[in-house]
């Protein structure tokens, strides 16, 4: 991903960063994907070695209802 920023300052001190609509929409993404990871990670962490159930298992068990 490539941003093109746009710094504003204040008396001498960068102040404000200015993106475009697209960047900030796709920094804002990979933040959100970045979360996921962060939780999947803290679900299997927490998960530890508990037994697991293949999905097409699961899905067998809800087809055959």
């Amino acid at each position: 991903m490539k941003i093109h920023p746009q710094v504003l300052e204040k008396e001498g001190k960068k102040e404000f960063v200015v993106l475009s609509y697209e960047e900030f929409l796709a920094i804002k993404e990979a933040l959100e994907d970045l979360e996921d990871l962060k939780d999947l990670g803290e679900a299997k962490a927490e998960a530890g070695t508990d037994a697991t159930v293949k999905l097409s298992d699961v899905r067998g068990e809800l087809l055959s209802d």
